[in-house]
């Protein structure tokens, strides 16, 4: 009866779940049309596929190894290029990592604190948004998730060989959809297996390093067929200065992201670096809800189990959670280069897991005063945090933040006798205090859900006071039918229909008209690619129809860092070409030939 209970919450949880990311997915159209259109260019082109291209003629690439593109391009293949082709993968991924996360958890504290954490990162507002979007994020957590539960596998006396080695492979393929961000949960996964594994000293040294060359191979083969494949048979490496795998690798998407050094970069847009970004108000309503809470579980629940044997599985699961939690906050808190708010969807399965695992403890420890204490103060820190991050949108739901310091408070002075009731009530007290812990994250997360999202930089929440979705910056420009159909004019005469500073500008008119568009300077307009005079000889050979005069996003910062080819082209394309206006929008027609512009 109880098993069969659990696995009806399980059921329950899940079902709930994909509800929540799966609902009205079409409402955010591409989304992100900076990797919708790759999507789109790799259901056209194998080769795009393969190498993540930004387009099917194979001009250059986005500036990520392309992993999540593969489920994506493939998916778009299948189901024809749409909203729910490219967005349900994402879902889907959230649906799966929510369930990996249950069993890691079940495996050391049992179906509820399983479900628990379940809960607490489906209701994260950043999950509810990344796992509703398609940047590669989604691809990353699910990875991660799997390579914890994986370690914790490989733990166990009777644990064969290669789990270990299987947790290396995930994090190589978290590895190719975000680079060198997957490599955060490293050292937590390291450290736990060699301290905790239930083999010899020698069995640990050798699995690690079995583990290891698994980690390479499976994130480094990428990397060496991109280096070996020739240059001029594959499209530009987007992120790069110099067409380098490894440099966007351990550069831009590497070392770059802590130290600011990314050439070709905007620089960090989040100037909150330092201890407290992850609380401030660039990053707050998308992670820190229950951040308190979840270190004073693990911390807790270390000490509750310190004279525990060195193999104890839930220290050890305690000691991989928070490890994770602990290395990615701190690297997050203080990196100089380019750091998004939605990264911190990477906190959210570790702040589930170990805060499941603590609480669990705790409540099993309730007797004990010392731990009623940490449970009603848990309870207060986090109804006073949500309060705080809720004041930051007043107008919305005014009510809520109120009513969760009440609740809160109340349940925190039973808390404090819950030993000393009736069993039934005691579990309705723990019941209410965890949905005043809960209510306001999930509140956000359903205000998430309900707005759609597009640009590069979505955002949490409900949406602003004009009844705009939040975020959309980078957004990629709605063609209107006029210059669609321009630019659609004698598609299929040319490589490129159309060429356009920086791969949003040109993933919108990509989109519109189903074929391939130059993305000139890459993403941010500042990689060499083309360069002026291999611009000149495409339009020399007849191979791109129309070019449109288009904002540069790496000046629009006042960056001027990376390569100012996009700049030159735009400049010589206006100089030797008459401007059109089609639909507002100024175009020139480069099947014309070089002339001097009026």
């Amino acid at each position: 009866m109880i098993r069969t209970r659990h696995h009806g919450g399980l059921a329950v949880l899940l079902l709930a779940t994909a509800l929540l990311y799966g609902w009205n997915l079409a409402a955010s159209g591409w989304a992100n049309a900076f990797y919708s259109a790759a999507a789109q260019a790799g259901s056209q082109s194998w080769t795009a596929w393969l190498f993540g291209s930004s387009d099917a003629g194979n001009a250059i690439t986005v500036d990520k190894t392309p992993a999540a593109l593969w489920v994506t391009g493939l998916s778009a293949r299948l189901f024809g290029v749409n909203a729910w082709s490219i967005l349900l993968p994402q879902a889907l991924a959230g649906v799966a990592a929510v369930a990996v996360l249950y069993v890691a958890v079940r495996r050391v504290s049992g179906p509820c604190a399983g479900l628990l954490a379940g809960a607490v990162l489906a209701l994260t507002p950043v999950a509810a948004l990344m796992f509703r979007f398609n940047n590669p994020d989604a691809l990353l957590v699910l990875s991660l998730v799997v390579a914890a539960y994986f370690t914790q596998r490989a733990l166990d006396r009777d644990a064969a060989w290669w789990w270990l080695p299987l947790a290396g492979v995930a994090v190589g393929v978290g590895f190719l959809a975000k680079m060198l961000q997957a490599f955060l949960v490293l050292p937590a996964l390291a450290v736990v297996f060699l301290v905790a594994a239930d083999v010899s000293l020698r069995s640990r040294v050798v699995r690690l390093i079995a583990a290891t060359v698994a980690l390479v191979i499976s994130s480094g083969w990428y990397l060496l067929l991109v280096a070996l494949w020739p240059a001029a048979a594959r499209p530009y490496i987007g992120g790069s200065q110099h067409n380098s795998i490894v440099e966007l690798a351990l550069g831009y998407n590497g070392l770059g992201r802590l130290t600011g050094e990314e050439t070709g970069g905007l620089g960090n847009l989040n100037q909150e670096a330092g201890w407290a970004r992850l609380f401030g108000s660039e990053m707050g309503t998308y992670i820190a809800w229950l951040m308190p809470a979840a270190a004073i579980a693990i911390v807790a629940g270390l000490v509750i189990t310190r004279r525990a044997p060195r193999t104890d599985r839930t220290r050890a699961a305690l000691m991989l959670w928070g490890g994770w939690l602990m290395v990615t906050a701190v690297v997050f808190s203080f990196a100089n280069g380019i750091l998004h708010s939605y990264y911190t969807v990477a906190l959210a399965p570790a702040l589930a897991g170990g805060l499941a695992i603590g609480v669990a403890l705790l409540w099993r420890n309730r007797g004990d005063v010392r731990a009623a204490t940490t449970l009603a103060g848990m309870v207060v820190v986090t109804a006073v945090l949500a309060y705080v991050l809720l004041q930051r949108n007043s107008q919305w739901l005014p009510w809520l933040r109120l009513s969760v310091v009440a609740i809160a408070i109340a349940c925190s002075v039973l808390l404090l006798v819950v030993a000393r009731l009736p069993r039934r009530v005691g579990i309705v007290v723990g019941v209410f205090a965890l949905v005043a812990a809960l209510a306001a994250p999930a509140a956000y997360t359903l205000a998430t859900v309900a707005a759609p999202h597009s640009g590069a930089m979505p955002s949490v929440g409900p949406v602003d006071s004009r009844g705009g979705p939040p975020g959309g910056m980078f957004d990629a420009p709605t063609p209107g039918a006029e210059l669609t159909a321009a630019l659609r004019r004698d598609a299929d005469r040319y490589t490129w229909v159309a060429a356009a500073v920086g791969s949003s500008n040109a993933a919108g008119y990509q989109l519109a008209t189903g074929s391939p568009v130059m993305a000139v300077g890459g993403f941010n307009g500042t990689d060499p690619a083309p360069t002026l005079a291999q611009f000149q000889s495409y339009v020399a050979g007849q191979r791109i129809h129309w070019f449109v005069k288009s904002e540069m996003p790496g000046f629009m910062f006042g960056n001027r860092s990376g390569s100012d080819a996009a700049e030159q082209i735009q400049r010589w394309v206006s100089t030797h070409f008459v401007p059109h206006d089609v639909g507002g929008v100024t175009i020139y027609d480069l099947s014309q030939g070089f002339t001097a512009a009026a």
